[in-house]
């Protein structure tokens, strides 16, 4: 890239940085005392005018300064040279506080509480998803000879109970066949694996728990399918209305509003979160969702154990700050990955 190239990327990093931090159109004058360009006001000006004619600024008022189109965030966001890091202190606070969870619910509830907080946006993440998640234990334990109670733990932190009604009566002997049968099936396989070993058990089951199984399997599977209503958890819907202003036309805020009420909007901006460590930024219309065309959305997956378990990030107007967004994001998603690690 020329030098011109360069410092017209310059002036547009400027004009980024302070309409960012003071929701004001930037002016030739104001970049050149503001920031140590080492050109005159004229070649500002004159590097602000292609600027507009590429589409990377625009003037939103007759005789206003230029602030940043969706084109000239994007371009921004690509030349992000490097992102400031987290404090030690910053991420020790962090891990701590998500350390602090007692299981998988509350670490995701602190994790989107965090993450709003930190980025001043929505923040949102994804429960592990069924394909993502292994058993790593059954527990079944007889509440009285014919009702059991099946304890199911998952290697994200996943707990679910349920209890059977058995129609007959089991002993001991019984009880002990029917956990090394069900630990056999389940213990350290994937949700989607499990589900068709536990269906098939009553097929080859001793006669007199063939009937128990059958019951016993149409509750299991019907708890290793994924909870639609437990599929996310959103933060920090307020910090949007204190940026009304920047969704533009009336009602558009609104319009965001309900988008996030519809989980399946949401999942789908989340669906490119595919491995840890790599952040998507999409801005504007890039989206492609019609009702999110005044956002940007800036997503990671979070892990455990190298298994990408779910999608996060946060959602706000364009007028964000992409370096710092993008570092809280990262930093978070990574210690959920580590704290679901360590359960």
């Amino acid at each position: 890239m020329s030098s011109t190239e360069d410092r017209r990327f310059e002036v547009l990093r400027a004009i980024v940085a302070d309409y960012v931090a003071t929701k004001e159109p930037i002016g030739s004058k104001t970049l050149v005392e503001r920031h140590n360009l080492g050109v005159s006001s004229a070649t500002v000006r004159n590097d602000m005018a292609v600027l507009e004619a590429e589409g990377y600024i625009a003037q939103p008022h007759t005789s206003s300064g230029r602030i940043p189109t969706d084109k000239g965030y994007r371009q921004f966001v690509d030349r992000i040279a490097e992102v400031k890091p987290l404090s030690s202190a910053e991420r020790r606070a962090i891990l701590e506080f998500l350390e602090s969870g007692v299981d998988l619910d509350d670490v995701l509830r602190r994790g989107v509480r965090l993450l709003a907080q930190l980025t001043r946006q929505v923040a949102v993440v994804q429960y592990p998803t069924v394909s993502a998640s292994t058993v790593r234990h059954i527990e079944v334990v007889a509440l009285n000879p014919a009702r059991l109670l099946l304890v199911v733990i998952t290697d994200t932190g996943r707990v679910d109970q349920r209890i059977v009604e058995l129609g007959a009566l089991v002993d001991d002997e019984d009880l002990a066949a029917l956990r090394a049968l069900l630990g056999g099936a389940m213990d350290g396989k994937r949700l989607a694996t499990a589900s068709a070993a536990v269906a098939a058990l009553p097929e080859n089951a001793p006669g007199k728990l063939r009937d128990v199984l059958i019951r016993v399997s149409t509750v299991l599977v019907e708890t290793l399918v994924e909870h639609p209503e437990e599929r996310l958890v959103l933060g920090g819907t307020a910090n949007l209305t204190r940026n009304a202003a920047d969704f533009g036309l009336p009602g558009s805020l609104r319009t965001v509003l309900e988008a996030l009420e519809e989980q399946v909007v949401v999942l789908k901006l989340l669906a490119a979160a595919q491995q840890p460590g790599t952040i998507t930024v999409r801005i504007g219309e890039e989206t492609q969702v019609e009702e999110m065309r005044g956002t940007s959305v800036v997503t990671t997956g979070y892990g455990a154990a190298g298994a990408v378990l779910g999608g996060m990030g946060v959602l706000g107007p364009t007028r964000m700050d992409y370096p710092g967004t993008i570092a809280s994001v990262a930093a978070v998603a990574r210690y959920i990955g580590e704290v679901l690690a360590g359960r």
